[in-house]
Parts: C-alpha cells; structure tokens; sequence
C-alpha cells in the first residue's frame, strides 16, 4: 500500500514539473509594460508657470483660467517699440472680454533692451501708458530660456508647433484653456484683423 502511495505521489509530481515546462512561466522582473507614448505625452499648458513682474511681485499664470492671452516680447530701443500703443490699444478694448495681453520685455535682439526693470516700467508708462501685465526682463531664446519660453516654443511641450522667437514683439496667442493656438509673427500688429477675429470669436 505504501509502495503505491508513493508511485502514485511521484507521477503526480512529476506531472507538475511537465506542467510548468510548457506553460513557460516568466519571472515577474522580466515583465515589461509598453506605454503608448500618444497617451503619455500631454500637452502642457501656460498656467504652470509663475514668474516675477516689473515691480518684483509674483504673478501666476494660472489667474488668466478662461481668458484668451497674448504673450510678446518687448523692446524699448527697437524700431518695432511702437507696437506698444497697438498693444495698449486691444488691451483697453477687450481686457473686459475676456482677454488680456502678458509682455516679456528682453534684451535677445541687439541688445535694444538694456534697461533695468525699473527703466523699463518707467518707459512703458511715460512713452506709452501700458497697462497690461508687464513681467521681469527674461531671455526667450538660446542657453538661457526661460522656461516659459521653452514651452511656448517647444511642440513637445505645447503640442502645436516648434517655433523661435525671431525679433522682438513676436506674439503667442493662448486659449481659454491654456494651450498656445497660434506664433504670429513680430512685424504684424497687434491690431491686424486676424487677431482681432481670434479675440472676439
């Protein structure tokens, strides 16, 4: 009797061993999941970003939920300056329609922005009046980015498109919801009648 037991425990066994061979059971460390990078990589938005303003006081993207925004680049010295009124002129227009306009002046471009915040607060108020958020001077473009203008030039962090600051007053038009829609070129106005339509539509 006992002698069957253990023929009948052997084959039982070795039927287990048989088992595990063929159904080839892989080790839990050689799992690997694949993720669909589509799905990963998600467009970010401005509101991520806080930064300073011309009077060292922080400013918080994430206040402008809902609003339609346009980011430029700014110059004092520059023969494209005088966009600054164009600039003044659609912010005091639609700023109560949900829209408003964010500068960044910077000094990238011949050094045609020399000044300290403080002269450039100063010049935006005497020559021009400016009453939209103007921030700390910042580079937008070479080893020196600022992130914000990374994002805004990067597709894999707006999802739209690569682009380069060429000049100073090079426009980023930005959603409701955050998210760059459109690079509008430094020499077109801040009035030109294809802005204008995105503002109101």
């Amino acid at each position: 009797m006992k002698n069957t037991l253990i023929i009948v425990l052997a084959f039982i066994l070795c039927s287990c061993k048989q088992n595990a061979k063929e159904t080839s059971i892989v080790p839990s460390e050689e799992i690997t999941t694949t993720v669909d990078k589509s799905s990963a990589l998600e467009k970010e938005t401005l509101y991520q970003f806080k930064v300073e303003d011309l009077y060292g006081n922080l400013f918080d993207f994430s206040t402008l939920k809902g609003k339609k925004v346009m980011v430029v680049n700014t110059a004092s010295k520059c023969g494209l300056t005088p966009q600054y009124e164009q600039l003044q002129e659609i912010y005091e227009a639609y700023q109560n329609q949900g829209f408003t306009i964010v500068g960044f002046p910077a000094n990238n471009f011949k050094s045609q922005e020399p000044g300290t915040d403080t002269e450039i607060a100063a010049f935006c108020e005497a020559n021009y009046g400016v009453t939209f958020p103007m921030m700390s001077k910042i580079s937008v473009k070479g080893s020196d980015m600022d992130d914000v203008y990374k994002f805004l030039t990067q597709k894999g962090r707006n999802g739209l498109e690569d682009s380069e600051v060429e000049w100073n007053f090079q426009k980023y038009l930005i959603d409701e919801n955050g998210y760059v829609v459109r690079v509008v070129s430094p020499k077109t106005l801040p009035t030109d009648e294809s802005i204008i339509s995105w503002i109101k539509s």
